[in-house]
């Protein structure tokens, strides 16, 4: 296997980074904003979201921008 394809550390294979989703569900109770879900489809986290128990949940753009409070 080529160098090229693994890391340095314990040769591990290379894989390429997730790509960032255009939203995402985080709780913001533990003052960390732990990510619970990401897609590109709005109406789908809005759903998923309100369908868990009522918290301290935020739907938030890709830039941050809190779009909901659930």
């Amino acid at each position: 296997m080529s160098r090229a394809f693994t890391k340095e550390e314990g040769g591990v294979r290379w894989e390429a980074p997730a790509e960032a989703k255009a939203y995402r569900v985080v709780w913001d109770g533990s003052g960390e904003n732990d990510v619970l879900r990401e897609s590109d489809d709005l109406l789908e986290l809005l759903h998923w979201a309100t369908a868990r128990e009522y918290g301290n949940y935020l739907v938030k753009s890709a830039s941050g921008a809190v779009l909901a409070r659930v």
